[in-house]
Formats: structure tokens, C-alpha cells, sequence
């Protein structure tokens, strides 16, 4: 009977959660201008902290930012963004992955290849539908509306949490399409949160998500339901732009006090256990 109750209580320990996380705090707004969308940006940055510098190594805390201004000509349109550009190049913690073919971050009004704005180069068209929120420079993955971040120390191979993650998007139209999905160390989802749409072009979105604390490895970002394409105009096509995340951190590993406390308490239930036997 005592080797079952104490296999049973172990089962018990194991189907706990391995992390507890604070109920997420969302921030969201859309409209037509960028001032729709500013306060809302602006309190999730305080969320997270302040802004720190785009060095290796990690600050503990505070918040970095992707805002694509400063990408050179020779890694914008029409040339493709590297996977690990915001790691390596420019550290900021973050490497891309897609199911499509790459990354492309929009041309500048003046480049040398004279290359149009606002993907311009994938269908003449796109400059009426996008604008940007920072100018002004946009992104998107290439051959997929799927994008994947994923979280590093800045500078280094070492995977990553933060405490959250936000983005803008431009020209969402349509609701519970676009969206944000949170991943922890495990790679279990914390939840699918839906960008605001709102009608018509040139639109500005933000969704942004905290956790309270640094248990997030993974955001997984779902553009509309469309892929940039030539002669592709159809709803829905969306495009993004300034990233905000919380400073990347080292992966929490559990307290040794946990499996101790753990163990004194089964030595407790197995006493009283024996003691009960005895009477």
C-alpha cells in the first residue's frame, strides 16, 4: 500500500506545470494614424522597461527594439534580410525562421538600385496598402505569411527568454487573423493572441503581450492569410514593422528547494502513512 500512495504522489509532482506564469497583460490599438496606435505602444515599452543599447551580453532587464531604419541598402530590398542579422550584425537577440523562402526589410526612398518603397519591387501595388510606423522601413517574411522569432543572449547561441513581445503591423483588415503565438522553453504554447484590424489601406496595428517575468523562447507571428507575391492584392496582406521584447535572458532553471521541499513533504505523507499502520 505505501509504495503505491508514494508512486502515486509522484505521478501527481510530474503532471504539475514545470513553470508558473503570471496571467499575460495585453495591449492593443488600430486606426488610421499612427497616433491610433502610439499610447498603446508606448505602455507596453514601459511594461517592459527601459530601452537598452544594441550590444552582446544580456542587460537582465529592460527592453530591447527592432525598428528596421538602420538595416544598409545591401540587406534591404531587393535583397533579403539574414535569418541572424539582429544577432549577429546588429545584436539585438533575435533570429528569424520562416516556412518560406526568407526575410525582406522594404527599400528606402533614396537607394542605389533605385528599388521602390514599401515592397514595391514584389507588385507596384503595395505602396497603397502598407505605411510604415517608424519611417521608413517595413518587413516580411518571403513565401510564407509565417514568421518565427526566436530568442538568443544577444551576440551568442545561446537560447534565450524575454518577459514579452509586441509588434506593429500595417493594413490588417481582417479580425482574428493576424496573431501572435507565445512559446516557452518546453516549446508549449502560452496562448494565441489576435492583432485589431481595421478597414481600409495604410492602416496601423499593435499587439503586444507581458508576462510578468522571462518565460517566453518563441513568438511565432501569423501575417493575414496572404502572401506577398506579384499580382497578388488579394485580402488579406499585412507587413510589419517596430519589434519590442523584453531584454533576452538566460533560461530560469528550477530551484534545487523545490525537489527538496518536494521530498519533505512525501517523507511527511509517508510517516503518518507508517504511523497509521502502527495503531
Amino acid at each position: 500500500m505505501l509504495p503505491r500512495i508514494f508512486n502515486l504522489l509522484v505521478v501527481l509532482f510530474l503532471a504539475l506545470p514545470a513553470t508558473a506564469v503570471a496571467a499575460p497583460v495585453v495591449f492593443s490599438a488600430a486606426g488610421s494614424a499612427t497616433a491610433s496606435i502610439q499610447p498603446s505602444v508606448d505602455a507596453f515599452r514601459a511594461e517592459l522597461g527601459a530601452l537598452n543599447p544594441n550590444v552582446s551580453g544580456s542587460f537582465g532587464s529592460g527592453r530591447r527594439e527592432i525598428n528596421w531604419d538602420g538595416v544598409p541598402d545591401s540587406f534591404s530590398a531587393p535583397n533579403n534580410l539574414p535569418a541572424n542579422f539582429f544577432n549577429v550584425n546588429s545584436p539585438r537577440g533575435v533570429v528569424f525562421s520562416t516556412p518560406g523562402t526568407g526575410f525582406q526589410v522594404s527599400a528606402n526612398a533614396t537607394n542605389p538600385t533605385s528599388t521602390p518603397v514599401e515592397f514595391g519591387n514584389i507588385d507596384p501595388s503595395y505602396p497603397s496598402f502598407f505605411a510604415p510606423f517608424s519611417p521608413q522601413r517595413l518587413f516580411t517574411p518571403i513565401g510564407s505569411n509565417i514568421l518565427d522569432v526566436n530568442f538568443f543572449i544577444p551576440g551568442t547561441n545561446t537560447p534565450a527568454l524575454v518577459s514579452g513581445f509586441g509588434s506593429v503591423f500595417s493594413d490588417v483588415d481582417l479580425a482574428n487573423t493576424t496573431s501572435l503565438t507565445f512559446f516557452d522553453i518546453n516549446n508549449n504554447s502560452l496562448g494565441t493572441f489576435f492583432v485589431p484590424n481595421f478597414a481600409g489601406n495604410e492602416t496601423f496595428s499593435f499587439l503586444g503581450v507581458s508576462f510578468g517575468s522571462a518565460v517566453v523562447s518563441r513568438v511565432r507571428i501569423v501575417n493575414g492569410n496572404q502572401v506577398l507575391a506579384p499580382g497578388n492584392t488579394f485580402t488579406d496582406l499585412v507587413v510589419m514593422d517596430d519589434f519590442i521584447y523584453g531584454e533576452p535572458q538566460a533560461g530560469a532553471v528550477p530551484e534545487p528547494t523545490t525537489m527538496l521541499l518536494l521530498g519533505t513533504g512525501l517523507a511527511g505523507v509517508v510517516a503518518k502513512v507508517r504511523r497509521r499502520r502502527k495503531q
